[in-house]
């Protein structure tokens, strides 16, 4: 599709004779004249000509005389041709054409510009393209429209390519209009003070435009102050242009501004530049050139108490308050307006409100320096120099961001060597080489300070006799005993910022390549070389050199570096550092981090602290925030306010306002709460003769707002309907004739507690009380965090059915960087996920084949693509995650975790991505070669796009794609089940030994000495095969030939009993382990035979570690496998079957039973320590008993608490275990019952308080504190709704019985 339409383009530009191409906006005045038509032949100039008749007095557009056009005499990249307009024009446009009748035409060209035909600058677009695309023939014209449009008197085209069947050959013409200005000339000592009328001023506005040009870096450009310290400045240092502005607040000259904004780069270049600022209130806006900031001000800023008048390149009377030493502008002033005033005009006309100071001109004196750009690391200058001179003298000015290169080498006569000036790591040093000897170099200049910033740095270097001298910015080096010859004497030649190819017979050498940057101001022997004479070919030689001009730019400016990245550059490229951003890739611009806790579960993530980015790319940063992954991903935000706060003695004159600050920013909130598929926040309000609602007239007494930052009037678990609570809808308010229990107004405490849940009020960020100032009357209140559950945009998703069937969005802006991410599934062979179409620029993403992903894209350089292969298909209806991304520096594709590939851009190309049409997702605009599957969670720059919402009006695409767990599945971890759900997925652990999102939190238990539990399969052979036990599936009739089991275990004690299975026609199993430690594995399944024993003896299994055991029978095989690396298959003898299952015990056999004895013995002992993740095929008796879920038949006696069977090695399993335990289960315990809860909630308080003792004391105060707070908001809100408070009167005593004293303060805190 690109190419189609490159074509039509290239067509139409050789069938038009008037084809204008925009360089930017068009002028909206009327500003194109032909300019040099009627110019005479003496305004033409060029670099040599062919003949006479190829002169560039030829060079008219659209004439045939002499040879028709311009044709030098040596076609190479050194040549152009140049106009003198006569006096500074506007130039609005160029146009090109080539020798008439001719094959001599000119493909690509620079258009450079000066003033006085010195110092010239080059026209660039988009700050990234420095050529034009000429002609493709001789004939026809070729318009470039400029915006910004040049203001000069000279224009200067230099051929870079052209038709290689014949020679540069050239027509031109500019276009635009005349131009006027005033301008003044400041020498470094003068100024301008303007003083004006105060009627005609604003306090609150300024409007301050104007040009300048300068050769220094620093400079006070205005400057308007005020008696009390506030002022305004404008200060150019470094080459950067500063805006200052102070209140005057703080009277210290130390104390920082209340502004200080920098702009624009490289601003001493001796060209023109534009500034303008505006300030309306708190609202300013700073421009300089097209780069531009806007801000509103905060503070003491809507008004500055300035003077009645301001000063233009110096401060008079300098203040003691400024925390700058000012230094006067040397330069050019153009076009000064303050407020709409002329100011120059009012001085050259010797306004009286107009005061001069020092020596002022109105016309601008023009530099006579000549500047060089060494282009690449092959450029070099190479100078005559008077051949056994005693003396070596050679000074310069360079400027660079390279942090190495040759600057400078001098031939040594009658020694072998060399002197060389080089940079190295941005450092000055200076090597003197000899063969056989090691090279001596010092380094010279201010060590601390780079040289590669950019800014101009003079060099000086002096060597005779023995004595060398170097000058860095006027720091001097001298060395007398470095070169260590008594007489020094130069070479012929001296090599400036390289060496020629060796071809040509030079020594000339350098160790860290070539320079790349601009010189200027070059001396040999205390003589200023004329460089005028290097160009026109009559003194040295060169290669890849442009004279005349310094072509240096700030690569850092505008900074493509997002989210805070930190850029720096050389000569050819910038670099950003994002470290410590939260971002990655070239720019910065991907986030590392998730959108959502949803994303971070589906990773495979289980409950804990993460950093979140709600909108990937976009502007608004990472922050941390608590996950707790359940059956659904909730997002648990705090704030400042957890605790219950008692609120006294306040009234509607006086209000109380409580506000809470959260972790992150309200923006962060709000991105957080949109993606989320449901939002809660509990609002617990205490209250005593406290209303809510003022009974008389119906005005609120007390209220909350959210983000909106409107009052909300109804409460906790209510519709948001003005001046309801939760017991209006429940009908159970203390007195039905109130919406609310508050409002009954009662001398004892009650509440309104409740959720809310309406999204677009949420979180709550302040609550106000006034109703507590009567006799006997408080309030209190407690707010939770803000709970969010699921991503719906992560599940956001759309089927497409045919290939015809396509979802079309808005045009997709991402003309610097661009990222697309979404996932997909299909099973056809190809299809075009996203399309977006410009004028030539496209994007576009598609499955070529069923092995690759490619992406391709056009901005303006041509079309690229880069694709994924994967070794496995893509087309496996499997869920894949593609994201892409743009940016001026690389492309990157990746999809899964397969390797990304990288396309970096073209150096110096188009970077901006024009698009127009409107965004294609599952086909083209063309309707072919669509996508036929399913694409979810589509979001371009970090916004998501709603496929739903487009697809239920769109013909052949259904909203919603099901069949997540063929993807997500694997996540369910231990015989954990995938359970689908219209959006996303659960895993089902009713049937593993696991618990928790994914199955893989083990259920461990201590097991204290004489405990048990006993899993019942059937309470007698007689029970009924058709129960609804869950256990039923081992019923008499079944024959279980085969089964599974798996545990783990600590202990320190022998014998043990681990495990113990049994049939009502005494058949068993036994895991013990034996008084001398090894691990025994007994099997008798018929009753007439002694059992089978499998015994593992190689090392004591009671050694306080944790061991895993895995027993897998088949009939007769037995395969077992212990700690993943000791594995024994046997074949048993005594049957294969089991007739009918009666029950399992774990710990002590308490009942009496027909076995052998080493397993009498290890019954009778039980067990201690920990066992964990007890699973008999379907069957987890440790879950049944310590997490039921239904009425299990499960008994537990004795001492069997939750636990952790995690311990450091070498810990005595039984001492640490005990650190966990919870109280004794005795009592109704004992009796044998069969639990349906085996843990009392008061035992787990009494442990829980237990553990945690124990805990503080083995712990570092400081660890134990982090640790302690995090398991406490984990418990808090591991469920979604605390148990509901029966008594608000019992609630708030028992706050107040630990709370030291209560204060006269309104405000008083529960601790």
């Amino acid at each position: 599709m690109g190419s189609v339409a490159g074509a039509v383009l290239k067509m139409l530009l050789l069938l038009s004779t008037q084809n204008w191409i925009s360089v930017g906006a068009g002028n909206s005045y009327d500003c194109d004249d032909p300019l040099a038509s009627a110019l005479p032949p003496a305004s033409f100039s060029s670099s040599s000509e062919l003949s006479s008749s190829h002169g560039p007095g030829f060079a008219r557009l659209n004439r045939r005389d002499g040879a028709g056009g311009w044709s030098p005499l040596v076609s190479n990249k050194y040549q152009w041709l140049q106009i003198d307009l006569g006096e500074r024009m506007e130039i609005t446009s160029v146009a090109t054409q080539g020798g008439y009748g001719s094959s001599n035409w000119v493909t690509s060209y620079l258009l450079m510009f000066s003033d006085s035909g010195r110092n010239w600058k080059q026209y660039r677009q988009e700050d990234s393209i420095w050529g034009f695309s000429g002609n493709a023939n001789a004939d026809s014209v070729v318009y470039y429209r400029l915006q910004p449009s040049i203001k000069a008197r000279f224009l200067r085209f230099i051929p870079l390519e052209w038709n290689p069947k014949g020679r540069i050959g050239m027509r031109i013409e500019a276009f635009g209009c005349a131009y006027r200005s005033e301008v003044v000339d400041l020498d470094g000592k003068s100024s301008l003070l303007y003083r004006f009328d105060q009627k005609s001023l604003s306090p609150v506005k300024d409007v301050i435009s104007l040009k300048f040009k300068t050769m220094q870096s620093d400079g006070i450009l205005l400057h308007r102050a005020g008696p009390s310290g506030d002022h305004i400045t404008l200060e150019l240092r470094r080459g950067k242009l500063f805006l200052l502005i102070n209140s005057g607040e703080g009277k210290v000259a130390s104390m920082p501004p209340l502004i200080n904004l920098t702009l624009g780069s490289l601003l001493d270049d001796q060209h023109w530049h534009s500034v303008l600022f505006q300030r309306l209130g708190k609202q300013v806006n700073f421009t300089v050139d097209k780069h531009q900031h806007r801000f509103h001000a905060q503070g003491e800023f809507n008004y500055l108490d300035l003077d009645y008048e301001i000063s233009f390149g110096g401060i008079p009377a300098p203040e003691k308050s400024l925390s700058f030493q000012p230094k006067n502008f040397h330069g050019c002033l153009e076009n000064l307006y303050y407020n709409g005033v002329d100011i120059i005009d009012l001085a050259k006309q010797q306004n009286p409100q107009i005061i001069t100071m020092g020596n002022v001109s109105f016309s601008c004196s023009q530099s006579q320096s000549v500047p060089l750009t060494f282009l690449s690391s092959r450029s070099y200058l190479a100078l005559p120099a008077f051949p056994r001179e005693e003396e070596i003298s050679a000074s310069f000015q360079f400027r660079t961001w390279n942090k190495a290169g040759l600057l400078l080498f001098s031939e040594l006569q009658l020694v072998s060597g060399g002197l060389l000036l080089l940079l190295s790591d941005g450092k000055l040093k200076l090597n003197f080489l000899r063969p056989g000897k090691l090279p001596s170099d010092i380094t010279a200049g201010n060590k601390c300070v780079g040289l590669n910033d950019g800014q101009w740095h003079s060099i000086s270097l002096s060597a005779k006799r023995n004595h060398l001298i170097v000058a860095v910015d006027g720091h001097v080096t001298s060395a007398s005993s470095l070169l260590g010859l008594e007489h020094v004497y130069s070479g012929s030649t001296y090599y400036f910022g390289g060496c020629p190819d060796k071809s040509f017979g030079s020594k000339c050498a350098s160790p860290v390549g070539g320079f790349q940057g601009c010189m200027r101001l070059i001396s040999i022997s205390n003589e200023v070389v004329d460089l005028i004479s290097v160009q026109q070919g009559s003194l040295g030689n060169f290669s890849d050199l442009q004279i005349d001009s310094c072509g240096i730019s700030d690569r850092c400016l505008p900074n493509y570096c997002e989210h805070g990245g930190e850029c720096s550059q050389s000569w050819s490229s910038f670099h950003c550092n994002c470290t410590d951003t939260g971002y990655t890739g070239a720019t910065c611009h991907s986030s590392i981090y998730e959108q959502s806790c949803e994303a971070y579960k589906h990773r495979g993530n289980t409950s804990g602290f993460y950093y979140i980015d709600s909108d990937g790319s976009g502007p608004l940063g990472p922050f941390l925030l608590y996950c707790n992954m359940t059956e659904t991903a909730w997002t648990i935000l705090q704030h400042n306010g957890s605790d219950l706060t008692r609120v006294r003695n306040t009234h509607p004159e006086n209000p109380y306002a409580g506000v809470f600050q959260y972790t992150a920013s309200m923006e962060q909130l709000q991105a957080t709460i949109n993606r989320a598929e449901h939002c809660e926040q509990e609002l617990a309000y205490y209250c005593k003769k406290s209303r809510l609602v003022n009974r008389q007239d119906g005005t609120p007494l007390s209220w909350w707002t959210g983000r909106t930052n409107e009052t909300q009037t109804y409460w906790g678990g209510s519709l948001p309907e003005p001046q309801k609570c939760a017991c209006s809808l429940e009908g159970n308010c203390i007195d039905d004739q109130y919406p609310c229990n508050c409002d009954a107004d009662r001398s004892e405490w009650t509440n309104d507690t409740g959720f809310l849940s309406y999204k677009e009020h949420l979180p709550v960020t302040k609550i106000v009380i006034t109703d507590t100032g009567r006799p006997h009357s408080e309030a209190a209140y407690k707010l939770g965090p803000l709970l969010c559950r699921g991503d719906k945009l992560f599940w956001n998703s759309a089927s497409f059915n045919t290939e015809a069937s396509y979802l079309h969005f808005p045009t997709f802006h991402g003309e610097l960087s661009a990222d697309v991410s979404f996932f997909f599934k299909t099973t056809a062979l190809s299809g075009v996920f996203l399309e977006n179409l410009g004028i030539t620029d496209f994007i576009r993403i598609e499955l070529r084949s069923p092995t690759t992903v490619t992406f391709s894209f056009d901005v303006g350089n041509g079309p690229f693509e880069i694709s994924v292969q994967s070794p496995t298909r893509f087309n496996d209806n499997q869920w894949h995650h593609v994201r892409v991304e743009r940016n001026i520096k690389e492309a990157t594709i990746q999809v899964d975790q397969l390797l990304p590939k990288t396309q970096a851009a073209p150096a110096d190309g188009h970077v901006l991505l024009q698009l127009n049409s409107q965004l294609f997702v599952g086909g083209t605009a063309t309707r072919q070669r669509g996508f036929l599957g399913c694409i979810r969670s589509l979001q371009l720059n970090g916004m998501a796009l709603d496929l739903e919402e487009r697809a239920t009006v769109t013909p052949g695409v259904q909203p919603g794609c099901r069949g997540h767990c063929g993807s997500y599945g694997k996540l369910c971890r231990n015989g954990g089940k995938c359970m689908e759900k219209p959006s996303g997925f659960f895993c089902d652990c009713s049937s593993s030994a696991y618990t928790g999102p994914f199955c893989n939190n083990e259920i461990s238990a201590y097991f204290g000495s004489g405990s048990s539990v006993i899993y019942n399969f059937q309470e007698n052979y007689s029970l009924s095969k058709n129960s609804s036990s869950h256990a039923a599936s081992f019923h008499g009739d079944m024959k279980l030939s085969r089964e599974t089991i798996e545990l783990s275990f600590r202990t320190t004690r022998t014998p043990s009993l681990l495990l113990y299975m049994t049939s009502f026609y005494k058949e068993y199993l036994s895991v013990i382990i034996a008084k001398n430690g090894s691990l025994q594995i007994r099997y008798k399944l018929n009753r007439y035979q002694e059992p089978d024993v499998i015994n593992f003896d190689s090392k004591s299994m009671a050694d306080g570690y944790l061991h895993h055991i895995k027993i897998n029978r088949e009939e007769g095989v037995v395969f077992v496998e212990i700690d993943e690396n000791t594995r024994r298959q046997v074949h048993l003898a005594s049957g294969t079957e089991f007739s009918a299952l009666k029950s399992l015990v774990l710990g002590r056999i308490l009942e009496h039973s027909d076995v052998d004895q080493e397993t009498a013995l290890a019954g009778a002992q039980g067990f201690t320590g920990c066992l964990s993740a007890v699973q008999l095929s379907h069957v987890a008796p440790l879950k049944a008993a310590l997490h039921p879920s239904y009425s299990a038949p499960v008994t537990v006696r004795g001492h069997v608490t939750e636990s952790s069977c995690v311990a450091p090695a070498g810990t005595d399993a039984t001492s640490r275990e005990r650190t966990h335990s919870f109280a004794d289960h005795s009592g109704a315990m004992d009796n044998g019952e069969p639990l349906t809860n085996a843990i009392r909630s008061d035992s787990a308080v009494i442990g829980g308080l237990i553990a945690v003792v124990i805990f503080i004391l083995l712990c570092i105060a400081a660890i134990a504190l982090r640790i302690y707070q995090q398991k406490r908001l984990y418990k808090r809100n591991e469920a979604k709704r605390p148990e509901n408070v029966d008594s608000a009167q019992a609630v708030l005593k028992s706050d107040l019985n630990v709370q030291n004293a209560v204060t006269e303060n309104q405000k008083e805190y529960f601790f």
